[in-house]
């Protein structure tokens, strides 16, 4: 088949042409050439969706059966693509993101749940990740005249992450030591690999499936303590993981997400509902995720051949907590342990 990837050369895209190109598909990749080399074997266009020119020199004499757009953030954006691309492809895959769920995680998740408010035109001040997402979604679907696919998935791991989730802790438990392990062992995760979220799309999109689908892994998938313990595996370490309560952390202003990735801050509702994402449509249309060790020591692979001090992921330098600050929280930790013990 022939397929367009509308990014292709970062994480989830370079995911989506590997698996693409895998199984035998013509696969042209368009983007500005910003973000990483291309794949092999990828009819490379280069161009910026935001200027009409070029989307139109990417049109010009080209049909696809089926576009996955994997960087579209901004409506507006969104929907010049969508239009340009109309009546040169048969669906229209959009990746959105579970966010794009309105009052999520305060309200449970699910393929009929509402989306938030805004507008198909929205620019890029109108709104939140999320909120934008949710316009990404509707300048799609007023302005594609085809099928439409929409993928909103969870938390995306994987080989090539930008993002540094997983990459930060890896990094962080192979120089070893104490490691700040935050909240309970026992909290429950839910992510999806970056390539079983690209093999579910591509055959969805082979098979002109449309409406919504939310991916991530099982509910039940792991917990924080097993994930870590899996990053030790990986990277042979002998880091000692040091669990601080997760109401103790707080009170030390510790940052949940991104300063300590994927920890959600004390035990709430909202914190459930995160980690419980129902997947039952996506499983029953084929939805195959791997098991977390494998998403690890992958990961670890590819990341052991960045050295450390060149680990800015794209320049997304935010993530994981600062050494001085960890060290401070696991030495107010071991002096509040100790105090406990003694009254």
């Amino acid at each position: 088949m022939r397929v367009l990837v509308i990014g292709g050369s970062g994480f989830l895209g370079r995911a989506v042409v590997e698996e693409a190109l895998a199984r035998g598909h013509e696969v042209t990749t368009f983007n500005r050439g910003r973000s990483g080399v291309d794949v092999p074997g990828v009819e490379a266009v280069r161009g910026d969706r935001e200027a009409p020119g070029d989307l139109e020199r990417l049109v010009d004499g080209r049909t696809w059966d089926f576009v996955v757009d994997t960087s579209g953030y901004v409506p507006r954006v969104v929907g010049a693509s969508a239009r340009a691309l109309s009546g040169h492809v048969g669906t229209y895959a959009f990746i959105s993101t579970i966010s794009a769920l309105a009052g999520f995680p305060g309200k449970p998740a699910g393929e009929d749940a509402e989306i938030w408010p805004c507008e198909p035109d929205a620019g890029p001040d109108d709104g939140n990740y999320g909120v934008l997402k949710a316009g990404c979604e509707r300048a799609v679907e007023q302005g594609f005249d085809g099928n439409v696919l929409i993928v909103q998935p969870g938390i995306i791991l994987g080989p090539h992450e930008d993002v540094a989730r997983l990459p930060w802790w890896l990094t962080r438990i192979a120089r070893g030591g104490q490691v700040l392990a935050p909240g309970e062992p026992d909290a429950p995760l839910q992510f999806v690999d970056a390539r079983d979220l690209g093999i579910f799309t591509l055959d969805q999109a082979e098979g002109g499936a449309s409406g919504r689908f939310l991916v991530t892994g099982p509910v039940g998938q792991t917990t924080y303590g097993e994930w870590l313990e899996s990053c030790k595996e990986a990277t042979g370490s002998d880091a000692e993981f040091v669990w601080v309560d997760s109401a103790f952390l707080a009170e030390q202003g510790a940052g949940t997400f991104v300063e300590l990735p994927l920890w959600g801050g004390p035990p709430s509702a909202e914190t459930e509902t995160f980690w419980s994402v129902p997947t039952a449509k996506a499983q029953a249309a084929g939805l195959r995720i791997r098991p977390v060790a494998e998403t690890v020591r992958d990961t670890w692979e590819w990341l052991r051949e960045i050295p450390e001090k060149r680990r800015n992921f794209g320049n997304n330098t935010t993530h994981g907590i600062a050494p001085e600050k960890e060290a401070a929280i696991l030495a107010a930790w071991a002096s509040h342990a100790d105090s406990s013990g003694s009254e």
